[in-house]
């Protein structure tokens, strides 16, 4: 009875972890149809015919130039891979980003609930590092040519120390990671979270909570 219930927690272990990832393909290659609002839905996206695929589908140009890293208080931009730009990335569970870093710029701490994330820095000196759940945190200083990986949905950041702007390519294990960083996430929600969960999770004064609020854009 016991080597049973054992089996069964098994496989029901074994169940939930398949079921967190990608699906697999079916098909050699799942050209996503971006132009069709219908059709059958395959992780998000219809399909076209694949006798209509083309190699331009597999190519895309989209990380070839660099992000604008003013466009938030926090000095980065992240431009990620996606059905839009490329095609034919759908249902091969994996994406491309391009990471730029300003001068004393930072990604902010954040977590990817569906993807590992492994980090190849092109240029500029990062401190990166991500914290486990038992709360220990683990940084590295990396330089060109390092890589770094990220274990999934571990909250994590990368922060430029160098006195250049840094470039680092992402590849991460789903065609569509998400992305949901740490301080928006608390502050900036619709509805607004309410002020005494942030008050006493924080050890903060209702003060504290409408001033980072306002300097979030909550």
């Amino acid at each position: 009875m016991g080597c049973r219930l054992l089996l069964l927690i098994f496989l029901a272990m074994a169940t939930r972890r398949a079921k967190c990832s990608d699906p697999d393909p079916l098909q050699d290659f799942c050209i996503a149809d971006t132009a069709n609002p219908y059709g059958l839905f395959l992780n998000g996206q219809p399909c076209i015919n694949p006798a209509r695929a083309e190699p331009s589908h597999f190519k895309t140009s989209a990380l070839a130039s660099p992000g604008n890293t003013r466009a938030n208080p926090f000095g980065f931009n992240v431009t990620l891979t996606s059905t839009k730009n490329l095609p034919g990335c759908h249902t091969q569970s994996l994406a491309l980003a391009r990471i730029d870093i300003d001068v004393g710029g930072t990604v902010p701490p954040h977590a990817h609930p569906r993807a590992s994330e492994v980090t190849f820095i092109v240029r500029g000196v990062l401190l990166v590092g991500f914290v486990d759940t038992s709360n220990r945190l683990y940084t590295q200083q990396l330089l060109p040519g390092d890589t770094f990986m990220f274990p999934r949905a571990l909250v994590h950041f990368l922060y430029n120390i160098g006195s250049t702007p840094a470039l680092a390519i992402s590849g991460l294990s789903s065609q569509n990671p998400g992305a949901q960083l740490s301080s928006l996430a608390t502050f900036t929600t619709k509805p607004a979270m309410p002020d005494e969960v942030l008050k006493k999770a924080f050890q903060i004064t209702g003060q504290d909570v409408q001033r980072m609020r306002k300097n979030l854009g909550g």
